[in-house]
């Protein structure tokens, strides 16, 4: 028992180890707000502070891959929001929590809201690649969806007027900030699915702060920019601004003026592209002229040097030629064709299936004959044995020494062959060539040896 037990003693790093991953399966990543303190940020980029709250406090560390996405610089005593993995700082046996995203406590509380939506969407799969459409490569009419009086459609119609002035645009007024914005924003998408007047649609707004953009991120619109039936490219924000809209949409640009430049082309490389497609097809159909008229001459000289008239009477000439050819090629094959038969028929005629047979029925009445007397023979061979064997065991049998006079003498179902086997007052049978007599033994006389 004191063996087992010391068996079982656990190292310092053992213990630190299993105590880490414990930690790490059972708790996982949480959610998890407080106050900053005791923040230090070194050389290396990593951070290192406590979250408290009135009763506790938590080792907090953020490395450098992760705090380089934090919009803010934090300090001592913000109220934030974290989300990250509960684990054991093993050298020191420390327990802490690694964040891995770290916000204002406000603005943290919309990003898990984001979070959380945008997984339950992904699992849908309305942020799959494959269900994305393709923007038609030359549009004609664009609608845009966004505030008249906002920067976005300025900034848009501004590039679409240098690159393409010919592109028609036909816009959707809608709110895109604040409570009114969602159902406003929905509106006119289905409007413009409904009256179909263009080719693709351009939801677009300016940058702004998380809060600013959150309708873009309300599941209604998301959903009906997946039910569009028309290619949506979403515009919001600034580059680093991400919404649930941008990865719904057919394609996401960073800015509207990008849109606008996606989804248009420069007319004046329009123009050379149609001047150098231009130049192409003359001299592809110059080429294609030059080759015709070659030809046709190539034509004239070969009737030049051959009417058809001659040409006609040698195919002719050449036609009787092939055709007597062909018969008497014919005439040889039904020969070959015709011989072959006959010889089949000879060898049909010797291998005819009566011959056989006749001849196997022979074959076979000769067998039973010979098996019909070997048998006989046989039979007879075993009987003559089985006579001498019966004269034999006759001879050799007690019942034929019974038959010349003698009996046998028997006690207790025993053959008797001495007088002293018995005794006085002894009931022994006496067995006879015919029937048995049985006695009682009145006197011995014994012979000696």
């Amino acid at each position: 028992m004191q063996q087992e037990k010391l068996t079982n003693i656990y190292t310092v790093s053992r213990l630190n180890r299993h105590a880490r991953l414990l930690l790490e399966g059972d708790m996982g990543a949480v959610w998890l707000t407080g106050e900053i303190s005791n923040l230090v940020m070194p050389a290396s980029g990593h951070w290192y502070f406590s979250l408290k709250d009135n009763q506790s406090q938590l080792r907090c560390a953020m490395f450098r891959g992760n705090n380089r996405s934090v919009g803010f610089r934090p300090k001592n005593g913000d109220q934030v929001l974290i989300f990250g993995k509960v684990t054991l700082y093993e050298p020191r046996g420390d327990f802490q929590l690694v964040a891995q995203t770290l916000a204002p406590a406000g603005e943290g509380l919309l990003k898990q809201q984001f979070e959380a939506l945008k997984q339950a969407l992904a699992a849908e799969g309305l942020f799959a690649a494959e269900r994305k459409r393709p923007l038609p490569a030359h549009p004609t009419r664009i609608g845009i969806i966004s505030s008249p009086t906002g920067a976005a459609v300025h900034d848009i119609l501004t590039v679409l007027a240098r690159r393409a002035p010919q592109l028609e645009v036909i816009l959707y007024p809608s709110q895109v900030q604040g409570e009114g914005a969602v159902p406003q924003l929905i509106h006119a998408l289905n409007e413009a699915n409904r009256r179909n007047e263009t080719d693709l649609l351009l939801l677009a707004r300016g940058g702004g702060s998380l809060e600013d953009l959150w309708c873009f991120n309300d599941e209604r619109l998301v959903r009906a920019i997946a039910a569009s039936r028309l290619p949506v490219v979403s515009a919001v924000g600034h580059e680093v601004d991400v919404s649930l809209s941008d990865l719904v949409a057919d394609l996401r640009a960073p800015t509207p003026s990008a849109a606008a430049e996606l989804i248009s082309q420069d007319c004046g490389v329009q123009r050379r592209q149609w001047q150098q497609g231009g130049q192409r097809l003359e001299q592809a159909m110059l080429r294609w002229l030059a080759d015709r008229h070659n030809r046709l001459q190539q034509w004239q000289h070969r009737l030049e040097r051959q009417h058809p008239r001659q040409r006609l009477q040698q195919q002719s000439q050449q036609l009787d030629q092939l055709q007597l050819r062909l018969e008497r090629a014919m005439s040889r094959r039904l020969e070959q064709a015709q011989q072959r038969s006959e010889q089949a028929t000879l060898r049909l005629i010797h291998q005819h299936p009566g011959q056989r047979l006749v001849y196997s029925a022979e074959r076979l009445n000769t067998l039973a004959q010979r098996l019909h007397g070997a048998l006989s023979a046989k039979l007879n061979r075993l009987e003559h044995k089985l006579a001498l064997a019966g004269s034999r065991l006759h001879a050799m049998s007690p019942l034929a020494t019974l038959s010349r006079g003698y009996s046998i003498t028997l006690h207790n179902n025993g053959v008797i062959t001495n007088a002293g086997q018995l005794k006085e007052n002894d009931v022994i049978t006496t067995r006879l060539a015919q029937g048995e007599v049985v006695s009682r033994v009145e006197g011995v006389t014994a012979e000696s040896d």
